[in-house]
């Protein structure tokens, strides 16, 4: 696959303005959604993530590792604050005011980070769900301290396996710029190109793989939620019942519907996107635009993951909310409706609930 106007796929490359200037035959990709309404958007996200996901990290490093859930929250955690500390730089690259070092250094390192946490947090929320759906379906399920040791090496693994993927974009992105005005893959070595498109099929499938992954899971915990709230509905009044059960699965499937409105929208908008962009292609250059635009949105709220992954922590982990509480001083109490594991809710339902939050 040959490079045109803008890079596509894990590294896109459309972090800097110098490609977005560039057309593909004379089609220009500059537009006031580019330049100003969207690094507006991303400064309230880098102020607003910043300052959760620094919170979150502080409170996590008073909190000890005693299960898969808070290891993978630790994780994404990380990913998060990385990515958050990349946003800066897009936002000068798009508002066109970054200088020429600050455009290379988006192509070398800064996308290639973004695009690292991005995939490094679905891996997490898939390894999240299949977490979840075990704590549903077998709640008496124990957790070993060898068991603890095997996810610590897998969230490692995973971060080596991930790391080694997209080093060599960093390495391979060493031509020297000769223009003032260029594209990343102006940059890359002719083994950075081919290296960037195997780039790319690694990252579809570990999207698609997860999105699989996290359907299955919560389809399961759907049954599973079900069969325990007819069985409480048996026992209770009905209204009560349903009360509680909408309580339950507006905490539990938190994650789904934060991995459904971050991931899914970029990964289905960058199919015709990349489509737009390979030789060949018959596209004119108002539908060039109108797709890029579409992607370089749904970007955005991929980013959003950074400010929404702390509502995980609260809603889902009760460690999480207590460590909070001590921190900020301020009583549990306050928020006791936040809880799906209080109340008249049947024994059996509470059970499978308890150790989720």
């Amino acid at each position: 696959m040959e490079f045109t106007t803008v890079q596509t796929g894990v590294m896109d490359t459309n972090f800097n303005q110098t490609a977005r200037n560039h057309s593909s035959g004379g089609c220009s990709l500059e537009s006031p959604l580019m330049t100003t309404v969207l690094p507006i958007l991303y400064s309230i996200l880098f102020i607003l993530s910043l300052s959760l996901n620094g919170l979150a990290a502080w409170v996590f490093l008073r909190i000890p590792s005693k299960s898969y859930f808070i290891i993978y929250l630790k994780n994404i955690v990380v990913a998060d604050i990385i990515m958050t500390l990349t946003f800066p730089f897009k936002i000068l690259s798009d508002s066109n005011v970054a200088s020429m070092g600050t455009r290379v250094f988006v192509c070398r390192m800064s996308s290639v980070l973004f695009y690292l946490t991005l995939y490094i947090s679905i891996l997490f929320i898939g390894l999240i769900s299949l977490d979840r759906c075990r704590k549903t379906m077998w709640p008496s399920a124990g957790t070993s301290q060898r068991c603890l040791l095997h996810i610590k090496l897998l969230s490692g693994f995973i971060w080596a396996l991930l790391v080694a993927l997209c080093l060599p974009n960093i390495i391979l992105t060493s031509r020297t710029n000769t223009s003032s005005h260029f594209m990343c893959s102006d940059l890359k070595t002719k083994m950075g190109l081919l290296w960037h498109k195997v780039v790319i099929y690694v990252c579809q499938v570990i999207f698609w793989g997860n999105l699989i992954v996290v359907i299955i899971c919560y389809v399961l915990i759907s049954k599973e939620l079900y069969k325990s709230s007819a069985r409480t509905r048996s026992q209770h009044a009905v209204s009560q019942g349903q009360l509680k059960k909408s309580s339950i699965q507006a905490n539990i499937f938190l994650v789904l519907a934060v991995f459904i409105v971050c991931f899914v929208p970029f990964h289905f908008a960058r199919v015709p996107y990349t489509n737009s962009q390979l030789p060949g292609q018959m596209f004119n250059c108002q539908e060039k635009l109108l797709l890029f635009l579409l992607k370089e949105s749904t970007l955005w709220l991929s980013s959003l993951n950074a400010v929404l992954d702390p509502l995980i922590y609260f809603f889902l982990c009760k460690s999480f909310r207590k460590s909070l509480f001590n921190t900020l001083s301020i009583s549990p109490g306050c928020c006791r409706d936040f809880r799906t594991d209080t109340g008249n809710i049947q024994r059996e339902t509470s059970e499978k609930q308890n150790d989720l939050l």
